[in-house]
């Protein structure tokens, strides 16, 4: 009862982590929207009544702030601000790094190797596991989630011949788990290709 329990709660903290960033997305979206409203009216009364022209003004217009906020971005300048926000402020945020970090490792923009899918010898068997980072030493920490929810798991410092990197997607890896092992079958066919001979 108490696994069950455990997977329950687990299973809703996956679905949280998920959900909760495209809710905050939406409705930071639709208050920038309402906040814009004010400005776009004036050409909103131009515009044929049947069209909801304050709507979409006001959405082409947070599209717009946002193309030139990610330009901008991309100009050294622009670089050195959201660093410095990144480290003074965000950070700051409890679970921001690490929401931060799979996200990108999800879109595939990560400049971490963090999140890599592998496959770890844990006493007798082959687990579905992700490569979190390298030691020293030569060493890999590997975090292994518990089935159905990738989001919790346990934690293993594995010497390199216990860890079988795989080439798949995070999403593939985090699929097979989700969905109790179906697409595992995948995982093995791809550390089968990448080993040597």
């Amino acid at each position: 009862m108490k696994n069950f329990i455990r997977a329950i709660w687990g299973s809703i903290l996956a679905g949280l982590l998920i959900l909760a960033p495209i809710y905050l997305a939406a409705l930071l979206l639709l208050k920038a929207m309402s906040a814009l409203a004010g400005l776009v009216k004036p050409v909103a009364k131009m515009l044929p009544d049947w069209l909801p022209a304050e709507n979409l003004l006001s959405l082409l217009l947070v599209l717009t702030i946002c193309l030139v906020v990610g330009l901008a971005l991309r100009t050294r300048a622009g670089r050195a601000v959201l660093q410095w926000l990144d480290e003074a402020v965000f950070r700051k945020i409890p679970g921001y790094t690490i929401i931060r970090g799979f996200t990108q490792q999800l879109a595939g923009s990560g400049r971490e190797r963090t999140w890599k899918p592998a496959l770890a010898e844990i006493e007798e068997a082959l687990v579905p596991a992700f490569i979190i980072e390298e030691l020293d030493d030569g060493q890999f920490t590997v975090f292994v989630p518990s089935a159905p929810t990738p989001f919790a798991g346990a934690i293993y410092i594995l010497v390199p011949d216990r860890v079988h990197p795989v080439n798949v997607p995070v999403w593939h890896a985090l699929r097979a788990v989700s969905r109790w092992g179906l697409g595992c079958k995948e995982l093995v066919a791809a550390m089968q290709k990448s080993a040597p001979g």
